[in-house]
Protein backbone atom coordinates (compact mmCIF):
# COMPACT_ATOMS: atom_id res chain seq x y z
CA UNK A 1 0.00 0.00 0.00
CA UNK A 2 2.77 2.45 0.93
CA UNK A 3 4.57 1.90 -2.37
CA UNK A 4 1.47 2.04 -4.59
CA UNK A 5 0.61 5.22 -6.48
CA UNK A 6 -2.93 6.04 -5.27
CA UNK A 7 -3.65 8.20 -8.32
CA UNK A 8 -3.13 5.30 -10.73
CA UNK A 9 -6.42 3.87 -9.50
CA UNK A 10 -8.24 6.88 -10.98
CA UNK A 11 -7.26 6.19 -14.58
CA UNK A 12 -10.22 3.80 -15.04
CA UNK A 13 -12.57 6.46 -13.65
CA UNK A 14 -11.26 9.60 -15.38
CA UNK A 15 -8.58 10.23 -18.02
CA UNK A 16 -5.15 11.35 -16.73
CA UNK A 17 -5.72 14.73 -18.40
CA UNK A 18 -8.61 15.39 -16.00
CA UNK A 19 -6.38 14.78 -12.97
CA UNK A 20 -3.66 16.94 -14.48
CA UNK A 21 -6.13 19.72 -15.29
CA UNK A 22 -7.34 19.67 -11.70
CA UNK A 23 -3.77 20.03 -10.36
CA UNK A 24 -3.06 22.89 -12.77
CA UNK A 25 -6.30 24.56 -11.66
CA UNK A 26 -5.21 24.33 -8.02
CA UNK A 27 -1.86 25.92 -8.94
CA UNK A 28 -3.65 28.75 -10.73
CA UNK A 29 -5.90 29.24 -7.71
CA UNK A 30 -2.81 29.66 -5.52
CA UNK A 31 -1.30 32.21 -7.90
CA UNK A 32 -4.54 34.08 -8.47
CA UNK A 33 -5.55 34.01 -4.81
CA UNK A 34 -2.15 35.29 -3.69
CA UNK A 35 -2.17 38.12 -6.25
CA UNK A 36 -5.71 39.05 -5.21
CA UNK A 37 -4.69 39.02 -1.56
CA UNK A 38 -1.68 41.24 -2.30
CA UNK A 39 -3.82 43.70 -4.26
CA UNK A 40 -6.63 43.71 -1.70
CA UNK A 41 -4.37 44.23 1.31
CA UNK A 42 -1.92 46.42 -0.66
CA UNK A 43 0.96 44.38 0.70
CA UNK A 44 3.14 45.00 -2.34
CA UNK A 45 2.73 48.78 -2.00
CA UNK A 46 3.70 48.56 1.66
CA UNK A 47 6.85 46.54 0.95
CA UNK A 48 7.99 48.72 -1.96
CA UNK A 49 7.33 51.97 -0.10
CA UNK A 50 9.15 50.69 2.96
CA UNK A 51 11.98 49.44 0.76
CA UNK A 52 12.48 52.95 -0.68
CA UNK A 53 12.47 54.47 2.81
CA UNK A 54 15.04 51.95 4.01
CA UNK A 55 17.36 52.70 1.07
CA UNK A 56 17.22 56.42 1.79
CA UNK A 57 17.80 56.12 5.54
CA UNK A 58 20.68 53.65 5.73
CA UNK A 59 23.94 52.90 4.01
CA UNK A 60 24.08 51.37 0.55
CA UNK A 61 24.20 47.55 0.40
CA UNK A 62 26.03 46.03 -2.57
CA UNK A 63 24.92 42.98 -4.54
CA UNK A 64 27.19 40.54 -2.72
CA UNK A 65 25.93 41.53 0.71
CA UNK A 66 22.35 41.49 -0.57
CA UNK A 67 22.84 37.92 -1.81
CA UNK A 68 24.35 36.94 1.54
CA UNK A 69 21.35 38.38 3.39
CA UNK A 70 18.98 36.50 1.07
CA UNK A 71 20.80 33.21 1.73
CA UNK A 72 20.71 33.84 5.49
CA UNK A 73 16.98 34.52 5.28
CA UNK A 74 16.33 31.28 3.40
CA UNK A 75 18.47 29.18 5.75
CA UNK A 76 17.25 30.73 8.99
CA UNK A 77 13.72 32.07 8.61
CA UNK A 78 12.47 29.84 5.77
CA UNK A 79 14.14 26.46 6.24
CA UNK A 80 14.58 26.57 10.02
CA UNK A 81 11.59 28.81 10.99
CA UNK A 82 13.78 30.73 13.44
CA UNK A 83 11.03 33.30 14.03
CA UNK A 84 9.34 30.81 16.38
CA UNK A 85 10.96 31.09 19.80
CA UNK A 86 8.78 28.35 21.25
CA UNK A 87 10.43 25.00 20.48
CA UNK A 88 7.16 23.05 20.34
CA UNK A 89 5.61 25.50 17.92
CA UNK A 90 8.70 25.48 15.71
CA UNK A 91 8.73 21.68 15.53
CA UNK A 92 5.01 21.58 14.72
CA UNK A 93 5.50 24.22 12.05
CA UNK A 94 8.49 22.43 10.48
CA UNK A 95 6.64 19.12 10.43
CA UNK A 96 3.68 20.76 8.70
CA UNK A 97 5.78 22.78 6.26
CA UNK A 98 8.14 20.02 5.12
CA UNK A 99 5.31 17.51 5.08
CA UNK A 100 3.17 19.78 2.91
CA UNK A 101 6.01 20.44 0.45
CA UNK A 102 6.76 16.71 0.21
CA UNK A 103 3.08 15.89 -0.23
CA UNK A 104 2.54 18.51 -2.98
CA UNK A 105 5.71 17.65 -4.91
CA UNK A 106 5.11 13.89 -4.89
CA UNK A 107 1.44 14.37 -5.80
CA UNK A 108 2.39 16.51 -8.81
CA UNK A 109 5.04 14.03 -10.00
CA UNK A 110 2.75 11.01 -9.68
CA UNK A 111 -0.16 12.73 -11.44
CA UNK A 112 1.88 14.11 -14.35
CA UNK A 113 4.63 11.52 -14.83
CA UNK A 114 3.09 8.23 -13.64
CA UNK A 115 -0.70 8.58 -14.08
CA UNK A 116 -1.46 5.08 -15.45
CA UNK A 117 -0.37 1.47 -14.81
CA UNK A 118 1.54 1.66 -18.09
CA UNK A 119 3.99 3.98 -16.34
CA UNK A 120 5.31 2.06 -13.29
CA UNK A 121 5.73 4.41 -10.33
CA UNK A 122 9.00 4.19 -8.35
CA UNK A 123 8.10 2.99 -4.87
CA UNK A 124 9.89 5.93 -3.24
CA UNK A 125 7.30 8.42 -4.54
CA UNK A 126 4.19 6.88 -2.90
CA UNK A 127 6.23 6.27 0.26
CA UNK A 128 7.25 9.94 0.38
CA UNK A 129 3.63 10.94 -0.34
CA UNK A 130 2.51 8.96 2.72
CA UNK A 131 5.33 10.35 4.87
CA UNK A 132 4.58 13.92 3.80
CA UNK A 133 0.85 13.60 4.46
CA UNK A 134 1.47 11.98 7.86
CA UNK A 135 3.90 14.76 8.79
CA UNK A 136 1.19 17.32 8.02
CA UNK A 137 -1.33 15.39 10.10
CA UNK A 138 1.04 15.20 13.08
CA UNK A 139 2.18 18.83 12.87
CA UNK A 140 -1.29 20.27 12.26
CA UNK A 141 -3.01 18.21 14.95
CA UNK A 142 -0.24 18.99 17.44
CA UNK A 143 -0.67 22.70 16.75
CA UNK A 144 -4.47 22.60 16.80
CA UNK A 145 -4.99 20.53 19.93
CA UNK A 146 -1.98 21.50 22.09
CA UNK A 147 -0.41 24.76 20.89
CA UNK A 148 -3.06 26.87 19.16
CA UNK A 149 -4.52 28.56 22.23
CA UNK A 150 -5.10 27.92 25.90
CA UNK A 151 -8.85 27.77 25.54
CA UNK A 152 -9.41 26.87 29.18
CA UNK A 153 -7.59 29.98 30.38
CA UNK A 154 -9.47 32.20 27.94
CA UNK A 155 -12.81 30.59 28.69
CA UNK A 156 -13.42 29.65 25.06
CA UNK A 157 -14.70 26.37 23.70
CA UNK A 158 -12.02 24.08 22.22
CA UNK A 159 -14.33 23.76 19.20
CA UNK A 160 -14.36 27.53 18.56
CA UNK A 161 -13.32 28.12 14.96
CA UNK A 162 -12.44 31.45 13.35
CA UNK A 163 -11.66 32.45 9.79
CA UNK A 164 -7.96 32.48 10.64
CA UNK A 165 -8.22 28.73 11.29
CA UNK A 166 -9.39 27.99 7.73
CA UNK A 167 -5.92 27.23 6.39
CA UNK A 168 -4.78 24.80 9.08
CA UNK A 169 -8.13 23.00 9.20
CA UNK A 170 -8.44 22.61 5.42
CA UNK A 171 -4.81 21.47 5.21
CA UNK A 172 -5.36 18.90 7.96
CA UNK A 173 -8.60 17.73 6.30
CA UNK A 174 -6.94 17.43 2.88
CA UNK A 175 -4.08 15.19 3.98
CA UNK A 176 -6.21 13.13 6.37
CA UNK A 177 -8.93 12.47 3.79
CA UNK A 178 -6.27 11.74 1.19
CA UNK A 179 -4.75 9.03 3.37
CA UNK A 180 -8.16 7.54 4.18
CA UNK A 181 -9.05 7.54 0.46
CA UNK A 182 -5.79 5.76 -0.37
CA UNK A 183 -6.50 3.11 2.27
CA UNK A 184 -10.08 2.60 1.04
CA UNK A 185 -8.89 2.32 -2.53
CA UNK A 186 -6.20 -0.21 -1.65
CA UNK A 187 -8.69 -2.30 0.32
CA UNK A 188 -10.87 -2.57 -2.78
CA UNK A 189 -13.95 -0.98 -1.21
CA UNK A 190 -15.23 0.96 -4.22
CA UNK A 191 -18.09 2.72 -2.45
CA UNK A 192 -16.01 4.14 0.38
CA UNK A 193 -13.22 4.91 -2.06
CA UNK A 194 -15.55 7.16 -4.07
CA UNK A 195 -16.97 8.77 -0.93
CA UNK A 196 -13.58 9.70 0.47
CA UNK A 197 -12.31 10.72 -2.97
CA UNK A 198 -15.16 13.25 -3.18
CA UNK A 199 -14.42 14.55 0.32
CA UNK A 200 -10.71 14.67 -0.48
CA UNK A 201 -11.33 16.77 -3.59
CA UNK A 202 -13.68 19.11 -1.71
CA UNK A 203 -11.13 19.67 1.07
CA UNK A 204 -8.33 20.22 -1.46
CA UNK A 205 -10.42 22.73 -3.41
CA UNK A 206 -11.21 24.62 -0.21
CA UNK A 207 -7.53 24.62 0.76
CA UNK A 208 -6.28 26.10 -2.50
CA UNK A 209 -9.36 28.13 -3.36
CA UNK A 210 -9.71 29.98 -0.06
CA UNK A 211 -6.40 31.84 -0.15
CA UNK A 212 -7.93 35.35 -0.04
CA UNK A 213 -9.70 34.41 3.20
CA UNK A 214 -7.12 32.15 4.85
CA UNK A 215 -3.50 32.42 5.99
CA UNK A 216 -2.14 30.41 3.06
CA UNK A 217 -0.51 33.47 1.47
CA UNK A 218 1.39 34.23 4.69
CA UNK A 219 3.97 31.65 3.66
CA UNK A 220 4.95 34.09 0.90
CA UNK A 221 4.80 37.22 3.06
CA UNK A 222 6.94 35.97 5.92
CA UNK A 223 10.17 35.41 3.90
CA UNK A 224 9.79 38.86 2.30
CA UNK A 225 9.28 40.51 5.69
CA UNK A 226 12.22 38.62 7.20
CA UNK A 227 14.48 39.60 4.27
CA UNK A 228 13.47 43.24 4.62
CA UNK A 229 14.20 43.14 8.35
CA UNK A 230 17.71 41.81 7.70
CA UNK A 231 18.36 44.59 5.19
CA UNK A 232 17.18 47.22 7.67
CA UNK A 233 19.49 45.81 10.33
CA UNK A 234 22.41 45.60 7.90
CA UNK A 235 22.19 49.18 6.62
CA UNK A 236 21.53 50.65 10.05
CA UNK A 237 18.02 51.94 9.38
CA UNK A 238 16.41 49.59 11.89
CA UNK A 239 16.77 50.25 15.59
CA UNK A 240 15.25 47.62 17.86
CA UNK A 241 16.39 49.53 20.95
CA UNK A 242 16.06 53.26 21.71
CA UNK A 243 19.11 55.43 21.15
CA UNK A 244 21.04 56.15 24.37
CA UNK A 245 20.90 59.80 25.38
CA UNK A 246 24.09 61.83 25.61
CA UNK A 247 22.95 63.64 28.74
CA UNK A 248 21.03 62.23 31.68
CA UNK A 249 17.45 63.37 31.81
CA UNK A 250 16.44 65.35 34.88
CA UNK A 251 13.26 63.94 36.30
CA UNK A 252 10.69 66.15 37.95
CA UNK A 253 8.18 65.04 40.52
CA UNK A 254 5.98 63.36 37.92
CA UNK A 255 9.03 61.75 36.32
CA UNK A 256 10.23 60.30 39.62
CA UNK A 257 6.78 58.95 40.31
CA UNK A 258 6.60 57.34 36.89
CA UNK A 259 10.09 55.88 37.28
CA UNK A 260 9.19 54.38 40.66
CA UNK A 261 6.03 52.90 39.23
Amino acid sequence: MFTTNPFVGLWALVPPTVMQTYVVTMILLVIGGTLFDIAHKKSANYFFNNWRKVKKKGRRIDGGEMLSLAVQTVLTEVLASAEFCNVRRRIAHLLTMYGFVTYVVTTTIMVFVYPTPADPTPGILPAMWWIGALMVCVGASWFWFFIRVDVAAEGNSPFRVMRADLFILSLFATTTLGLIWACAQYSGNTTWSYVFLALYLIATTVLFGSIPWSKFSHMFYKPAAAFQKRIEQANGSRRDLPHPTDKPTTLGTAGRGAQHY
